[in-house]
């Protein structure tokens, strides 16, 4: 089963409707109302689509109200909560962990093997270098944000006193 087709069962999970190849008339790819989300038309794969319903399954989940409007600083912030829970449900610091022992070494592999676009996922890497800082230790792994990131795993000396 795709990612898309995980959502598309969480969705229904929830009673909440996914309506593709919706026309819009502004630039977006995905909006919600109520317990409907449309799919804009332009979106052409399910690593896409995927992405943009996370998003606004991350808006079903936390956001109130009408939030269309961007110069009020409370949309902003519902906007960017209902991405952060679009990030934490696609790319766990446990998946990227698991994509680099999967053989994956750069952002395209890692973002195919996530079933995420690369845009997506260097969004999602912004958002951790933000809120965990350059670097973090998950487990054996050292995943780095800066100066690039990279995971690297950790080997751990157990040093025993005799006395």
């Amino acid at each position: 089963m795709t990612t898309y087709e995980e959502l598309l069962d969480e969705a229904s999970q929830d009673d909440v409707l996914v309506l593709e190849n919706v026309h819009f008339e502004s630039r977006s790819n995905g909006l919600i109302n109520g317990k409907v989300i449309g799919l804009s038309d332009r979106l052409e794969t399910s690593i896409e689509k995927a992405c943009t319903t996370a998003e606004e399954m991350g808006h079903f989940h936390t956001t109130v109200g009408n939030i269309l409007d961007p110069t009020k600083p409370e949309n902003r912030k519902q906007e960017h909560t209902a991405r952060l829970w679009a990030y934490n449900r696609m790319i766990t610091l446990d998946k990227l962990i698991a994509a680099w022992e999967h053989g994956c070494r750069n952002r395209y592999e890692i973002a195919e093997h996530l079933e995420v676009t690369e845009a997506f996922l260097q969004e999602a890497i912004n958002s951790y270098r933000s809120k965990i800082g350059i670097s973090i230790v998950h487990g054996n792994y050292l995943v780095t944000f800066e100066p690039v990131f990279n995971i690297r795993r950790l080997v751990w000396m157990h040093v025993i006193e005799e006395g």
